[in-house]
Order: C-alpha cells, then structure tokens, then sequence
C-alpha cells in the first residue's frame, strides 16, 4: 500500500460513538490523529473543527442573474432545481478559464457542468504587461460560450477574474468585453484570491492543518489554515506561467528569486512538519504523473500525497520524458504537460523553503472555497461525506430516511469503534440501498463502484476501499476481502468493513428496507452472543433467510446469535 491519500477524513467530521448531533450530518466536536503513508514516508497530521470560523472574502455573496438575452434568474421547475438552484462561477485564471455548474446539497453540491479553456491570459504578462491579442479572443470565445451555456441551465452566476486580469495593462478592456457579454466580472485581490483557495480546501478537508498552496498561471498563494480556519495568507508573483520565463535562465537563478521571495516575507519554515495542500491543475497533474509511474490503484487525484523527496524524484523524471510522453498519461492534457517541469520545480522549492512534510493534492480550490465562504455557519459545519452520501442514497435508494435507521440499528454492535470510522459505517448505512436497481447478479458490484469511485472528499483512499468492500458484502457479494482491495486499506480495514456489511445485509433482510422493524426491534452485543430482541407480533419477520444472516453475523463477530422475545 504506497499511497492511502489524506482528505480529512479527521474525527471532527465523526459522530460520537453515542449518537450524531442531528441527521443533517453534523457532528460533535472531535479531534484524533490521522496518518498517511506516501511512498517515502509517514506523514501525520492532526485537526479539529466545529464550527469552523472562515475569514469572509468580503460580504456574503448572493448569486445575481447575468444579464443579457434571455437571463439566467428564470425559475427551474424541476423539483431537484427548486429545492437546489443552479449555481455556476466563472474562474477566469492567468492560465485558463473555466465554467463549473452546480447543484446540489450547498454543503457539497454536485458538479453538473465542468468546461475549461486554457485561454493562456497571463502568457504574456511577464514580456509586454499585457494580455497578447490571441489570448483574449480566445477567452472572450469561451466567456461567450459560457454565458450561453449557463443560461440554457438557467444557473445564477458569479464571474470572477484573478491575476492576470488584475495586473495586465489591458485588463479593464477584458472586463469591458464581459459586460457586454452579460457578465459582470469580479476582480478579485490577491488576498481575496488566497482565501478563497484556503477555504476551498477546507470545504473538503475540514480538519486541513497546514499550508494551502494555490498555484495559478501568474500568481502563488499560501494560506495558513488549522481548527477549519483561514489565518495567514500572502500573494506571491510566481505563478505557472511567469515562472518559466524564470527558468530559461537557470535554476540556480529560480532557486534564488522564490526562496528571496518567501524568506522576505517571513515564510520560511512557516510549514515545518506540516503538508502544503496543493490546488491548481499543474500541481494536480504531478500528482496524477507520480499515479501513473507507480501504478497507484486508485486514480483519484483528491488526497494524493506526495513526499519532497517523491518531488524531487518526478522533477529528474520529467527531465527525460518527452512532451508526447506525458501527454500519454491519462487525463493529462497537452497544456498541463507542457507546465509540468515548471510547476515541479517551483514545487520543490517551495516545499524546501517551508518545511512541509508532504504535498497533498486537493481537488477543491477558489471555486469551491466562493461557495464555501458564503453558507451560513451551521452549514459550514455539516460532515460533506454524510452529506454526500446521503444525497447519493436519497437519489437512488428506495426509503429516504432508512440509512439514518439502520446506522442507528447496528450501532450497538459497533460501540468500539473509533469516531473516523463511526463515519465511515454511517455513510455505508446511507448507501446501503444504491444497488436495487442493478440487475441481481451485479448489485454488489454496482455498491462498490458507487462506494470506490464516488465524488467523495473527507475520505482517504483505505477508507473508499472499506465503504465499498461494506456495499459488495452488504448487497450481496463474498464475505472475504474484494480482490481490487488489497493495495488499498490493511486486512484489519477490511475485515472490520465485512462485519459492518453483514450487520447491514441482516438488517436490511429483516426489514425489507422499511422502517417498522427496525423501530420495533434491537441488536445488542456481549462476551458471548449477538441478540436480536423482537417483539411476538413480528415472529413472522424472523424467517429462515433471517436466521442466516443472523447467525453469519455472529459467526463474524466470534459469537452466537440469540433471539429475544417479548410481548
């Protein structure tokens, strides 16, 4: 196992082994240490969070409709849209831009729509202080498509711009051209930019305790954050994009210029022990390179960690592979791998200059954090795997409510546990139910991919292995380990995820997934037996196809299984 990821999964995400606060999915205060084991090494960190106290990016933000043929207010009248408008933001970066579409649970809404065009605005910011007329035209094309686009989806909209617009002579001329598109843009400051990328992270890693490291085409923000909180942040004019102009002279010279940089600014050593949380696509893409060189079995990019020395080894790696060669890497796109050896190496430095620990990938950033920042506190504080995962249950489960019952249900047996996994039962529970539209021969199969490979965050990669290991035995599969498993999570990890799948497959035989039966029933635990206390009226419940897993239950759990009857 070479590279379980660290998302925060953090026991301030975790319910109390008691019971959770409420069924929106937030949690007792908790902290615990978690660790992440990277190809060269062991990387702890330890968080907490409840409620988190984000710095605001300015005042709270409500969505206004672009104007122009058409609007994007229109009201949509789905029920989905009515209870979760769309929402969209328009990220115009120094290197590209981009529109994301969402909706959804405002804790975590779902991505509908996610198109970028590396439009290259900053390219040329570094040579003339000007946006090249190549790159606006480029960017307004897509602005044009873009706002198009949003108002077919009927999505309120937020347009924001960062360095490039910011420093570029001919920046108001860019923003001009928007607004005749309909789109008021936002120019955002550096230190706004910085903690935006701050509490993107937290959004997804809510126990992050570290440096956020935001990379972008013509600026680098760092950002303290710890106890869900953005504290320091600073803007540094390093981005992808001016930084190979930097590199044509020499690395010695690069070396020098960011390390002068950061020490200037009193951040050196600011990180020590600590991991840098990458965001921004040119650090994901090193990422997504070291997963394909090491044949990591999880191609997630969120959470993946990387050692400095891991770091290093990929900048001598990236020396001697040709641009088609990382081309070939999948989901590398050509602009990425053209930035690669540049984003590597000011990468490296940084994390020298710092003092991190490890470098950790977060698929969250600005965008998410635009979002995050503008929820009201108590929906900042909600768990978004609980919340993720209820959603999922919700959309494609049968009873809404049942996940919450059954977790409930099998808890008894289960009091041992330690809050981070609690969490991980408790979104199985709410998960339980995805598989009953699958044909019966692949409904195990179609848990566990829903469980492995969902848009999850707060989850490391051993803890995606046992969720879906709890939905192939829940629904169905073997009571031992899922081949695809093994690089993934300890024996002990899967293990335990097989007694929770057989607590969930007995409970969801004997319920019939309904909510009566499980009301009007317990589960209870000692040194020596599983009892299931029933009530008389429900004998007819406790069939032979019950008294199995019943009795499979406790086989796992080294016991027998007993039934108490009352009136």
């Amino acid at each position: 196992m070479n590279n379980p990821s660290l998302s925060g999964r953090g026991a301030a995400l975790a319910e109390s082994n008691a019971r959770p606060q409420s069924r929106d999915g937030s949690y007792a205060l908790a902290t615990h240490p978690s660790s992440l084991r990277t190809g060269s090494g062991v990387h702890r960190a330890a968080g907490a969070v409840f409620a988190p106290r984000a710095v605001p990016l300015a005042a709270e933000w409500t969505p206004e409709p672009v104007r122009g043929d058409g609007g994007l207010g229109r009201r949509v009248r789905s029920p989905m849209s009515r209870a979760f408008p769309r929402t969209g933001i328009i990220d115009i970066g120094s290197n590209s831009v981009r529109l994301v579409v969402y909706q959804g649970h405002p804790r975590v809404p779902a991505t509908l729509f996610n198109e970028k065009v590396m439009a290259g605005l900053g390219r040329s910011l570094a040579a003339t202080g000007a946006i090249d007329a190549d790159s606006m035209s480029l960017a307004i094309g897509a602005l044009r498509r873009f706002a198009a686009v949003a108002r077919e989806m009927e999505a309120t909209v937020r347009t924001v711009a960062t360095a490039a617009v910011r420093d570029a002579s001919n920046g108001g001329d860019f923003i001009a051209a928007a607004r005749d598109l309909g789109l008021e843009v936002e120019l955002l400051s550096g230190e706004q930019e910085a903690n935006a990328a701050g509490l993107g992270v937290l959004s997804a890693i809510p126990d992050a305790d570290g440096i956020v490291g935001d990379l972008g085409g013509g600026s680098l923000e760092l950002v303290r954050v710890v106890a869900g909180t953005v504290t320091d942040r600073i803007s540094f004019p390093l981005g992808v994009l001016r930084i190979a102009a930097l590199r044509r002279g020499s690395r010695p010279g690069l070396d020098r210029h960011v390390s002068k940089l950061i020490r200037d600014a009193g951040w050196n050593g600011r990180g020590r022990g600590l991991p840098l949380y990458m965001v921004g696509g040119s650090w994901r893409a090193l990422a997504r390179l070291d997963m394909s060189l090491t044949h990591f079995p999880l191609p997630i990019i969120h959470g993946y960690a990387l050692a400095p020395e891991t770091v290093a080894r990929l900048g001598r790696s990236i020396a001697h592979m040709s641009k088609q060669r990382l081309r070939e890497i999948p989901g590398m796109s050509a602009g990425r791998a053209s930035q690669l050896g540049d984003a590597t190496a000011l990468l490296g430095i940084v994390l020298r200059e710092l003092g991190s620990s490890s470098a950790v990938a977060s698929s969250f950033g600005l965008r998410e954090g635009l979002l995050y920042g503008a929820l009201d506190r108590q929906t900042r504080s909600l768990d978004p795997l609980i919340v993720a995962a209820r959603e999922e249950g919700r959309l494609l489960g049968r009873f809404p409510e049942h996940g919450d019952l059954l977790n409930d249900w099998i808890a008894p047996l289960f009091a041992a546990d330690p809050p981070h996994l609690a969490r991980i039962r408790h979104a199985a529970c709410l998960l339980a139910d995805v598989g009953w539209r699958a044909n019966p021969e692949f409904r195990d199969e179609r848990g566990f991919e829903i469980a492995l490979h969902g848009n999850w965050v707060a989850i490391e990669a051993s803890e995606r292995a046992m969720l879906a290991q709890v939905l192939h035995t829940s629904l169905g599969g073997s009571t031992t380990p899922h081949p695809l498993l093994g690089g993934l999570a300890r024996d002990a990890q899967i293990a335990c995820a097989i007694r929770w799948g057989l607590a969930i497959r007995l409970g969801q035989r004997f319920s019939g997934g309904l909510a009566g039966p499980l009301q009007r029933s317990a589960l209870s635990i000692d040194a020596g037996q599983v009892t299931l206390a029933l009530k008389d009226a429900d004998r007819a419940l406790y069939a032979e196809t019950v008294e199995r897993r019943h009795a499979a239950l406790a086989a796992a759990l080294g016991r027998k299984s007993v039934v108490h009857w009352s009136g």
